[in-house]
């Protein structure tokens, strides 16, 4: 049973990227399983 939901969301695993499996810097409104440099994204 879990005891707090806070701690639930604290202790899971990094999303990775589905194509060269790099840890994806998430955001809250990011539902991508690639990450920026697969995708192509270049920042400003």
């Amino acid at each position: 049973m879990i005891q707090n939901i806070v701690e639930f969301f604290r202790n899971l695993p990094a999303k990775v990227c589905s194509e060269c499996g790099g840890t994806i810097d998430e955001q809250h409104e990011c539902y991508s399983n690639k990450c920026d440099q697969c995708q192509g994204v270049t920042s400003l």
